[in-house]
This record gives C-alpha cells, sequence and structure tokens, in this order.
C-alpha cells in the first residue's frame, strides 16, 4: 500500500475535504497520519473546526479506533531555512537572510523552488523514522495543488536534478523523485460527475501517466442519491403520462391533482437526464481503467461530524485495504 497519498482535482470539486476525509479513514484502527496542506488556504484547520495551523505538525483529530490525524501546514519560506540548515548549517545566517528577506525574494521569484520544498518537506515526513527504526507516520496525505497543476507540481524536482547536476540539490531532488515515482505514493484524482471536471481529470491521469507518476484512484464527490428505479426514469422522459400521474394523485387524495401533475413531470424529466449524463461520465471514468470511490454529497451542510461520515463512507468501501 502507497504511504504518500498525493489528493488532487479540479477547483470546486471538494479535493481538501476528501484529502481530509482519506486522512481520517486511514488512520482508523491506531494508524497514525498525517495530513499536509501546500497552498496556505488554511483549508485544514476549517475543515476540523480548530486555529489556523503553525508550521509544526500537531494532532487535530482522533479517528475510531483510536487512531490519530496529525496536520501540517507547510511554509515555503520556513521549509527553505530548514534546507538551508539541514545542508548547508547556516543556522543564524539563515535567519539573518530572513530578516533581510532574501527568503521571501527566492521563493517569489523562483516558484519551482516552491514546489521543491513542499514535496521536498512532504517526503521527508514519508521516509522519517524513530529510534526503534519505526515509521513515524503510516500514511502522509497531501492535499495537493489543482488537477491543471498537479503534474508540474510533482514533476518539478526531476528539473532540478537535472539542472544542478552534482551537489546537496542534487541529491535531494533525486530523494524527493524516487518517492513520488514509486510505489510508496499514489495521485488520486477527485471529480464530480459533470462534464468539465470529469474532462479535466482524464487529461489530468493522462499527463501523469506522460510524466511516469504513479496515478491512484478517482474520489468521485458529492454525488446525488438515485431517486427513480430505470422504470419511473423511462416513464419520466414521456409526456404521455401526465393523465395517469394526475390519476394517481387525485386517488392519492392530493388537491388540485392535475395542476401538480405538469411540474412533478417536469421535474422527473429533468432529474432523468441529470442521471443520463451522470452514468455518461462514470462510464468515462470506467474507461480510465481506475479504481473509483464515491462520496455522497451532505445536503445539510459540511461540518466536523459530515467529514467523519465521509471517512466512514470511504473505510467502508474499503479504502484501507485497497488503496494502493
Amino acid at each position: 500500500m502507497s504511504r504518500l497519498q498525493v489528493v488532487s482535482g479540479k477547483g470546486g470539486t471538494g479535493k481538501t475535504t476528501v484529502a481530509a476525509a482519506l486522512a481520517l479513514a486511514l488512520a482508523t484502527e491506531g494508524k497514525r497520519t498525517l495530513l499536509v496542506e501546500v497552498e496556505g488556504r488554511q483549508g485544514i484547520a476549517q475543515l476540523f473546526e480548530t486555529e489556523a495551523l503553525p508550521y509544526e505538525e500537531r494532532k487535530i483529530a482522533v479517528a475510531p479506533g483510536g487512531g490519530e490525524v496529525y496536520a501540517l501546514a507547510i511554509d515555503p519560506e520556513l521549509a527553505l531555512l530548514d534546507y538551508l540548515q539541514m545542508f548547508y548549517k547556516l543556522g543564524g545566517a539563515g535567519r539573518a537572510l530572513k530578516k533581510l528577506g532574501a527568503i521571501d525574494f527566492a521563493t517569489t521569484i523562483a516558484p519551482g523552488l516552491r514546489d521543491v520544498l513542499l514535496t521536498g518537506k512532504a517526503c521527508e515526513a514519508v521516509r522519517r523514522k524513530d529510534k526503534k527504526g519505526n515509521y513515524a507516520y503510516d500514511h502522509v496525505v497531501m492535499d495537493a495543488p489543482p488537477t491543471g497543476r498537479i503534474t508540474r507540481f510533482l514533476n518539478v524536482n526531476d528539473e532540478v536534478a537535472g539542472l544542478a547536476r552534482i551537489g546537496p540539490i542534487h541529491n535531494q531532488a533525486q530523494a524527493v523523485m524516487r518517492v513520488l515515482k514509486s510505489p510508496e505514493t499514489a495521485v488520486h484524482l477527485v471529480t464530480l460527475l459533470e462534464e468539465m471536471p470529469v474532462q479535466e481529470t482524464l487529461d489530468g491521469v493522462a499527463e501523469l501517466r506522460a510524466a511516469n507518476l504513479p496515478v491512484g484512484r478517482f474520489m468521485v464527490n458529492m454525488v446525488r442519491p438515485a431517486l427513480l428505479g430505470e422504470d419511473a426514469l423511462a416513464m419520466a422522459r414521456q409526456k404521455s403520462v401526465r393523465p395517469a400521474v394526475a390519476e394517481a394523485l387525485a386517488a392519492a387524495g392530493v388537491g388540485s391533482a392535475k395542476r401538480l401533475a405538469g411540474p412533478l413531470i417536469t421535474q422527473a424529466g429533468e432529474y432523468a437526464e441529470r442521471y443520463a449524463l451522470e452514468r455518461a461520465q462514470r462510464e468515462l471514468l470506467a474507461d480510465a481503467g481506475l479504481a473509483r470511490h464515491e462520496l455522497p454529497l451532505l445536503t445539510e451542510g459540511l461540518d466536523l461530524s459530515g467529514l467523519y461520515r465521509l471517512a466512514e463512507e470511504l473505510r467502508q468501501q474499503g479504502i484501507q485495504g485497497t488503496l494502493r
């Protein structure tokens, strides 16, 4: 099973929510999971209804069965200071550079450097072991950038390794890519059953595969419940059923049956069209040959209890035992 779970998706599909639910699901039965945020939006803190995350690993939730979820919001500037201390032992000199604004300048003018630092920090957490030789975390879940940027984000260390042929930068970049392109990593893509998100998801799969990055599975979010069976769906597409619907409403004692029949049939027809669209999108996803999990639309809104419900949905779908 992969230990670094990267979660990406088109904006608006709920990738942060899915990443958080996945971290909770993987932490059940006594496991330890680290949930990493790289975009500086503090979305994880909002979901878990806690204060803004600092640049340190902090426990934010307890999963069913006693597992623990830790979270880390990676700050590129502080990550660069860590890097300078790790490889160049700058210590106080590094802090002086920060006061002078050099660290902020470096991470701003070189966006690729930010990505190197963000991916490097996450991979360090994946590889880290305690004094007994056990991994510090059973899983690291990264709430990653959107689908349109994910391949470049994950592949930036390959470019850096090519530019810096020797030295610690080259070695660090290669070490990160060994994790990102290995079975230790799986990149999961969050989508909705709508045309644009599905198409962007399929494009993302193609780009990841072309870059030899390990694609995990589809996480279909905000799935509406099935309200009508196949026979009812077929009837909903027929205008001729209006008299029969009006008669059934009248027999049930519903007032103004004839007046209500038209709007009800119209609404059922709209549902049938949406159902057909969703089925077509499922077929497109199935053609990609990846496993798929589906999470329900929480009509009452998403709060902490809803997040635990989504985690339980993933757990019931066998996410722990089947995740590559």
